[in-house]
């Protein structure tokens, strides 16, 4: 009787310790580091991605300033400071980094093997991820699809500009850090141009200040548009770049929308406001337990086409009506 007794008291033991471990981090506040290679966005400008990240969040029961508490470091476009600010994350004791870009990835990777990373990866093999299905380490997140829909941004220019010949194709190959993505969005738009019957010519930024001389000699070899091959000198950039491309009255296809809104012709690529969503789960499941390196990289499933129909008109541009009728939102 005795034996069974303890028998007894050892499985209750037993039962009751997940339960006490649950109580006491039901009273923890989760810590989530941000890290940004960009500069925080102004207080007036909607975050629609970002708002949607929160509110999948909340569903989930999480809730900043209850259980949830953040930490934001923004590098301003200074690739040199993420080492440090990464860091920073680490030694405040964050349990989860969100972080975005290649650079900004490298810098939370060296920082830290232990605390889950959620990324958004632009090409998440080329950046060292060695299994989409199983990631491995310490690493999880989202890709957003940049170089497999490169050469559908140049069928689709083409498909708005039928009589298009000759794009010019803006690149930064050689940055630092590295931008691993441009070769195998490079070759995925030299892939897609031949079927188009288009030429492409291959024109490099280095840095901020070579955008208006790129658009100079763009025009200088007879370009009818441009196409953006990803870049983040581009998405800082996406104001002065659309303002050259007016004033040189050359319509462009861009990765992502900010361009499109500040005045270039078009753009195609994820939707941010999904991918958001899905890096918001990923967060949750590693709250609750999950490890990052048994959770999938996350692909992009849905995808928006953005025209500015003011540019086509200030370019003297006609659209065809299937394309627009495919766009995801216009603007007038």
């Amino acid at each position: 009787m005795r034996l069974i007794g303890l028998a007894v008291l050892l499985a209750f033991s037993l039962l009751l310790a997940p339960l006490g471990a649950a109580a006491q981090q039901a009273g923890k506040i989760y810590r989530i580091g941000f890290l940004f290679q960009g500069a925080p966005p102004p207080p007036s400008e909607p975050t629609p991605g970002r708002n949607a990240f929160w509110q999948r969040l909340r569903e989930s029961g999480w809730v900043e300033g209850q259980n949830l508490a953040t930490e934001y470091r923004w590098a301003e476009g200074n690739f040199n400071r993420l080492p440090d600010l990464a860091a920073d994350l680490v030694g405040r004791k964050v349990d989860i980094i969100v972080t975005q870009g290649y650079p900004s990835i490298q810098a939370a990777k060296q920082a830290t093997s232990a605390i889950p990373i959620v990324a958004t990866f632009g090409d998440a093999l080329g950046q060292g991820i060695g299994s989409l299905a199983r990631p491995g380490g310490n690493v999880t997140g989202t890709s957003s699809m940049t170089v497999d829909l490169a050469g559908k941004r140049l069928e689709l220019l083409k498909t708005a500009i039928p009589g298009l010949t000759r794009v010019a194709a803006l690149r930064c190959p050689v940055l630092d850090p590295p931008n691993v993505v441009d070769g195998p969005q490079w070759r995925e738009t030299q892939a897609a141009a031949p079927r188009l019957s288009v030429q492409l010519q291959s024109l490099e930024v280095r840095k901020p200040d070579d955008i208006e001389s790129v658009f100079a000699a763009a025009l200088q070899a007879r370009a009818q548009a441009y196409v953006e091959v990803g870049c983040r000198i581009f998405e800082t950039n996406a104001k002065r770049i659309a303002d050259v491309a007016a004033r040189r009255r050359l319509p462009g296809m861009h990765v992502s929308s900010p361009a499109v809104a500040a005045g270039a012709l078009m753009s195609y690529g994820v939707n941010s406001v999904d991918l958001w969503r899905r890096t918001a789960v990923l967060v949750d499941k590693i709250l609750k337990g999950a490890k990052p390196g048994d959770l999938p990289i996350e692909q992009a499933t849905k995808f928006e086409l953005v025209i500015n129909m003011k540019t086509a008109k200030a370019l003297g541009l006609t659209i065809p009506q299937s394309v627009l009728g495919r766009a995801d939102h216009v603007i007038e």
